[in-house]
């Protein structure tokens, strides 16, 4: 899903609908700066909104997604490829969530280690065994290979930490 390519289209579907990002703004609901950062590629809407601006637009929510007009040839594959992206989008949201929450979760035991005799090495590997699955799960849906890396390494960080654990 190419936010720009949406940016571009919303942008250009507004203006042929003669209207102002403001006044697509206040049919949708919304402030005129959520508009002004969709049209510029910086984020896309709620997916709430796409039904309402589809209308608005008089385009399918699957040519917003696709960020153009799709060809009635190319309608089920295109629709199959956006519900894929935002398929992929959706989890990632969710795993950004989870990076936070376990980030506020992680300065919590830290603390607690630091006032009560709780090992620092079961914190730390606790962590480590987060994080990789976390950066594995990404690297399944991303294919990004420093993902694959970073989560390999925290594996390696979980696996030494036990073995150091069991040894001592």
């Amino acid at each position: 899903m190419n936010q720009e390519n949406i940016g571009k289209f919303i942008a250009c579907r507004r203006r042929l609908k003669e209207l102002t990002q403001e006044e697509l703004a206040e049919k949708l609901g919304i402030i005129k700066n959520a508009v002004s950062k969709w049209e510029r590629g910086l984020c896309l809407m709620d997916m709430s909104l796409l039904k309402p601006l589809s209308e608005i637009l008089e385009v399918s929510v699957n040519d917003i997604l696709a960020g153009e007009i799709i060809k009635s040839k190319d309608i089920e594959k295109k629709s199959e490829e956006n519900i894929i992206k935002l398929t992929e989008l959706v989890n990632l949201k969710s795993m950004k969530y989870g990076i936070i929450g376990m980030a506020l979760f992680s300065i919590v035991l830290i603390l607690i280690s630091f006032f009560k005799d709780v090992p620092m090495a079961s914190i730390v590997s606790l962590l480590c065994a987060y994080n990789c699955v976390t950066f594995l799960s990404r690297y399944k849906i991303r294919k990004d290979k420093t993902d694959l890396f970073v989560g390999v390494m925290f594996l390696i960080a979980v696996i030494c930490n036990t073995i150091a654990f069991i040894l001592s």
